[in-house]
């Protein structure tokens, strides 16, 4: 059996939530998980879209991470 560590250059993470401050929560936790994999923020990119079902704002963000340098 071989275990094969491989670095992790890229990674890119979709968060979705109903407040600007729930997905800033969700963002800013993963930001603290993925610095243990030596990973951080390139470039992120947030919208807006409103729910057709509720008339209620969605917020999302896609987030990618490089390793540092």
């Amino acid at each position: 059996m071989q275990i094969h560590l491989d670095k992790i250059d890229d990674k890119v993470e979709c968060f979705e939530a109903r407040s600007l401050k729930e997905l800033e929560k969700q963002i800013n936790e993963q930001i603290d998980n993925n610095k243990v994999l030596m990973l951080e923020v390139h470039h992120i990119q947030h919208h807006v879209y409103i729910d057709q079902k509720t008339s209620l704002p969605i917020y999302t963000a896609i987030v990618h991470f490089k390793a540092k340098k």
